[in-house]
């Protein structure tokens, strides 16, 4: 017997022991007024925190009374929907908004092209990085791969353990260009040793986005159109940064205030997001939809999709938890900013991709499941589809792999991360250490 199977069936007859001695009464939360999750009954978050990085409004107060509105999100004190439309339809903005959300201000033309310029030259890892530790141990879960590589890295840089400021946005920096040969990279070697396909590595180019550098890295043929581009490079946007109480953000947080280095806490930020709970909504969106698909005719009927969708609901159909997923959102109620945005290019795209039957199919659930869940849930703050009830779709169509979905939610995210590691470390200046209340019982010896 192996070392994995004896310690399986030991724990095996000892999970009924932590049952029993950890499990804690929810009508004790609620005698001892402690927020679960640091949410209150009404679902608002406890104010552990300031920030200067970014708001987020899902609504306002009306004679004495909390009435939800449209949601809004800023970035730096400009709305999203202004920063998205100042790009117009060409321009990438990935690494403008970057050098926003780091800095605290939106860059002159000239640190706009020194930026872009210093990401590029950036983003290369070390020689025979990518032999030596990524092809290493290859994993499905990129993710994984991701955080050990994030950590390697550390053993690379002869000022891995300088927490100044200013050595900390080096290495933020070096890591927002480093990201997308992690992700890209892990994924060719999981692909050639697991899956016994191809093994394809590309060079990033210095002179192309992100965005660009991605759908080049991926394709054997490097080819990607400008539609494709754009439509990443605003997921990308869009998903950079969403206030300061998410759980992988104030990971972040908690990790620098210890003192703790870049390079441990982005790691500690990537294993938050990871959790399904947090960054494999997109995920768990485009598994429905499959299940959708195979259990409906007619993507024109109505009746039919709504008929399935309450078997979803009953916990009769699907994963059997009786959630719409990519429907409703912690904080947004009436609508996400970022999925009001996000629609138009998806459409777009979807187009350019001969999948309008599918978007027809995306649209329906759009329209029906808020007033299914409102039925059956008879919630009030109402429920709108958030950014990844989409972003999946898209991925889909870029031909991205579902493996990187959540690792292309990090590339995105560690810019806010980075923002928020600054702002932490230049405007506090203790470890945030929460309270519990212990309800243990005091046992003669």
């Amino acid at each position: 017997m192996n070392k994995i199977n004896w310690i399986s069936n030991y724990v095996k007859e000892k999970e009924a022991v932590c049952r029993r001695n950890d499990d804690i009464s929810p009508n004790l939360f609620e005698e001892y007024g402690v927020n679960q999750g640091l949410r209150d009954v009404k679902g608002n978050g406890v104010l552990t925190g300031l920030t200067n990085i970014s708001k987020i409004i899902s609504s306002h107060i009306v004679d004495g009374k909390k009435v939800s509105c449209d949601g809004k999100l800023w970035y730096r004190g400009y709305q999203i929907e202004n920063l998205i439309n100042s790009l117009g339809s060409e321009e990438l903005g990935f690494e403008k908004i970057a050098y926003l959300l780091l800095m605290g201000e939106m860059p002159s033309s000239e640190e706009q092209e020194e930026f872009a310029k210093l990401i590029g030259k950036c983003r290369r890892l070390p020689t025979n990085f990518t032999r030596d530790v990524i092809m290493k141990a290859p994993s499905e879960d990129i993710m994984n791969s991701m955080t050990k590589s994030i950590l390697t890295l550390a053993s690379y840089d002869k000022k891995a353990k300088d927490t100044s400021v200013s050595n900390s946005l080096r290495q933020c920096i070096q890591l927002i260009s480093e990201i997308p040969l992690l992700a890209v990279y892990g994924y060719n070697a999981y692909k050639h040793y697991e899956k016994n396909g191809s093994m394809i590595i590309h060079q990033p180019d210095a002179n192309l986005s992100t965005a660009e550098n991605l759908l080049m890295m991926l394709r054997p043929d490097k080819k990607f159109t400008s539609v494709e581009a754009k439509v990443l490079d605003t997921a990308l946007i869009l998903h950079m940064e969403h206030g300061g109480g998410n759980n992988s953000t104030f990971t972040t947080r908690v990790v620098t205030s210890s003192g703790s280095d870049t390079y441990s806490t982005m790691a500690a930020s990537m294993c938050s997001l990871k959790g399904p709970k947090h960054g494999g909504a997109n995920i768990k969106v485009m598994k429905m939809i499959q299940d959708i698909k195979a259990n409906i005719r007619d993507v024109n009927d109505k009746e039919e999709i709504a008929a399935y969708l309450n078997k979803i609901l009953e916990k009769e159909a699907f994963d059997g938890k009786g959630l719409i997923y990519g429907i409703g959102h912690a904080v947004y109620s009436l609508s996400d900013p970022r999925e009001r945005i996000f629609k138009s290019y998806v459409e777009k795209l979807a187009v350019e991709k001969h999948r309008e039957k599918d978007m027809l199919l995306y649209n329906t659930i759009e329209e029906l499941a808020p007033d299914l869940i409102g039925q059956k849930s008879r919630i009030q703050k109402g429920v709108s589809p958030n950014v990844d009830f989409y972003s999946g779709f898209v991925y889909e169509m870029l031909g991205i792999p579902m493996e990187l979905y959540t690792a292309i939610f990090a590339i995105a995210r560690i810019v806010g991360w980075s923002a928020h590691r600054i702002e932490e470390m230049i405007s506090a200046d203790k470890i945030i250490r929460p309270a519990y209340m212990s309800i243990m019982e005091e046992k003669e010896n």
